[in-house]
């Protein structure tokens, strides 16, 4: 049977999305103050873009023009981010819980509700390739690049040309920045959301599947607890100087382009970044050209030979804001810092000692691995055990440690052999996800099926040890052991001594829909650990995320009334009961879908409304077309979002 869970979130924990994280100092401005701020009156804000993953697309690339903060009570917006003239692409795919930096920008102390942010909306603007290998059933061949007149972007504004989208992004607590803080927010993409992209395939007579971008509601913000525990994506840059003391270098930030190009190029900005050397532990530095690796504490071994040249960084930021290099890598051109595959792992054959890496061209790119191939977990808050390897040689990648759906970065020992062999593989983000079974006291087991069958694990883990710190609440309170929510309302937070007992009895529930769907159980995600007092030499489990199972494309058997309808799926035998919840705050996700003319047109319900309950009761009656998202319950389907169809009817849809 294929089981497709919600392909956005399958890699991620959800901290996804574009990140202004406000810092009480850092290095230069890359955005604008309000009238009459002085550095007395400022805080310092790095601005970073994050973003959660799909196993279907190697590419899903946006341009951001601006973001901006809202002063509370009034008063002009105060710009953190405006994109140079050569806007680039950032491709929301590499950006699995983890953040590329876009520079700093001083902010006038204050407090502030929201966030503006705008988007560019013009054919093009945003780029859509499929992966190497797409689930079972996805209507576009594998490594396609959709072309734009394919792609519908929803609440564009302006003409022909300067198209865009502008958005406003409350905060769910105002945000304060002072000189003595370092506080952080992060206005997510949720890439989990099933109206992020929705593809529409009609009948084969009526045309192509056509994709609608649907910013309005997947961009949400998010807290950030602590800035020294973000995992920055790889920085590329051209160093321009190195200071007098030999401590830091000064990049100017490059973007790769998008498409790629072959040689790879890139686009300067006029970013500047300081960047320092580990003092303490040392950066691992590797000449690319000429095949070296050293540790330095500062930059003078190494300056005469640094100006001018392109630097690939791993850094993390410290809690003052600044930012320290753990690896870095160097060359006379782009093409070779670049050519390091970045993407999630796509195929791991312990046989062949072979990792395959799906690019951002939508290709697997294979990779070896030999004796001397060092694994790294990012874990950046810890600054020895991030620049310690987990792992050497072929031996990891049996028994699971390294498994599809890793976030990974592979450095080559030289980007012009064939194969390519991994010096190094920095494991950035480690999740494990799919349907949840044995759940008990000390772990649960996680069984994934992929298109690929080879690709497919059966793993059971451990969670964390009860007494290892998980960072904190929402409220801003230390956290222990294992913690876990609904992905419909993930505000409700359980953690503490009762979070393992919640948890077993939230996963023994399934609902069945009969025939090749058969029962569909618990599905989640979760963040892995390296090494903790619970497993010291493996993964445990710190957190899971219970997610909205998509169920097949369906039909209403019983109209909607009384906040539940029922209704049939292709491919199952019997009928299963829909739960909808009409609750302000916690209210299912309802979205209208026509297609008419060869135009998308996504529109959200509000059914918390008389207004909005009418439209759903008239949209699900009985023989209308619809697809749910929802977690099983024993017998029944608690709905996060219902889509149903209007205009021409879908043969097959695809959301996110």
């Amino acid at each position: 049977m294929n089981r497709i869970m919600l392909r956005r979130a399958i890699n991620s924990a959800l901290l996804a999305g574009i990140t202004a994280a406000l810092a009480a100092c850092g290095g230069g401005s890359s955005g604008a103050t309000s009238g009459g701020a002085t550095a007395a009156t400022t805080g310092s804000v790095p601005v970073l873009v994050s973003d959660a993953s799909s196993e279907d697309w190697a590419v899903i690339g946006v341009r951001v023009l601006s973001i901006a903060l809202v002063p509370q009570g009034g008063g002009s917006a105060v710009t953190v981010w405006t994109a140079p003239a050569q806007v680039p692409y950032v491709n929301l795919e590499e950006l699995d819980q983890i953040a590329e930096s876009l520079g700093n920008a001083n902010v006038p102390v204050g407090t502030y509700s929201a966030a503006l942010l705008t988007l560019s909306a013009n054919p093009g603007d945003v780029l859509l390739t499929v992966s190497a290998d797409p689930e079972s059933g996805f209507p576009v061949a594998a490594g396609t690049t959709i072309a734009s007149n394919l792609i519908q972007v929803q609440g564009k504004q302006g003409s022909a040309g300067s198209y865009t989208v502008p958005m406003q992004v409350s905060f769910d607590s105002p945000l304060t920045v002072t000189t003595g803080t370092n506080d952080a927010l992060d206005l997510e993409f949720d890439l989990a959301h099933p109206a992020f992209i929705v593809g529409h395939t009609p009948p084969a007579a009526d045309g192509n599947t056509l994709w609608a971008i649907n910013f309005n509601g997947p961009v949400r913000p998010h807290h950030v607890h602590d800035l020294a525990d973000l995992v920055l994506r790889h920085t590329y840059g051209t160093v321009t100087a190195v200071s007098s003391d030999d401590t830091s270098i000064t990049i100017t930030k490059d973007f790769a382009a998008l498409p790629v190009t072959n040689p790879e190029t890139a686009i300067p900005s006029n970013l500047s970044l300081q960047i320092l050397a580990d003092a303490s532990n040392g950066t691992i530095f590797y000449d690319v050209d000429a095949k070296t690796r050293n540790v330095i504490k500062n930059f003078s071994t190494v300056a005469p030979t640094l100006d001018g040249r392109y630097v690939r960084i791993a850094a993390r930021y410290q809690e003052n804001g600044t930012l320290v290099a753990v690896r870095m890598w160097a060359s006379n051109t782009f093409n070779n810092v670049w050519v390091s595959p970045e993407g999630h792992v796509l195929h791991v054959n312990a046989s062949t000692d072979i990792v395959t890496i799906d690019n951002e061209s939508g290709v697997g790119v294979p990779v070896t691995v030999d004796a001397n191939t060092q694994f790294y977990f990012r874990t950046p808050a810890n600054a020895v055990a991030d620049a310690t390897p987990i792992g050497t040689g072929t031996g990891f990648l049996t028994s699971d440690d390294l498994v599809r759906g890793f976030k990974v970065h592979v450095s080559v020992v030289d980007p012009l052999a064939t194969p390519l062999v991994a010096q190094t593989i920095d494991i950035e983000t480690a999740a494990y996800a799919g349907s949840i079974s044995a759940a008990n006291t000390t772990g649960f087991t996680y069984t994934r099926e992929f298109a690929t069958a080879s690709d497919d694990y059966t793993v059971t883990l451990d969670y964390i040890n009860g007494g290892s710190a998980n960072g904190e609440g929402d409220s801003g309170n230390p956290l222990v052991g294992f913690k876990w929510w609904n992905f419909a309302y993930p505000t409700l937070l359980t953690s503490g001594s009762d979070a393992v007992t919640q948890f077993v009895a939230a996963t023994n529930g399934g609902v069945s829909f009969g025939g090749s769907v058969g029962n569909l159980s618990a599905w989640g995600v979760s963040a892995a650990r390296w090494a903790d007092m619970s497993n010291p030499t493996g993964w445990s489990l710190s957190d899971a995320i219970l997610m909205p199972t998509p169920v097949p494309l369906g039909t209403v058997t019983t109209a909607f009334a009384g906040n539940s309808f029922a209704m049939s799926v292709q491919g199952g035998a019997t009928v299963a009961t829909v739960d909808v919840s009409t609750t302000s705050g916690s209210a299912t996700l309802v979205y209208q879908v026509d297609r008419s003319n060869g135009v998308i047109t996504v529109s959200p319900i509000d059914i918390t409304t008389s207004s909005g309950l009418a439209a759903i009761t008239s949209g699900l009656a009985s023989g209308a077309t619809v697809k749910v998202y929802g977690v099983p319950q024993a017998g029944s389907l608690m709905a996060y979002v219902i889509v149903y169809y209007t205009g021409l009817m879908p043969t097959s849809v695809t959301g996110s």
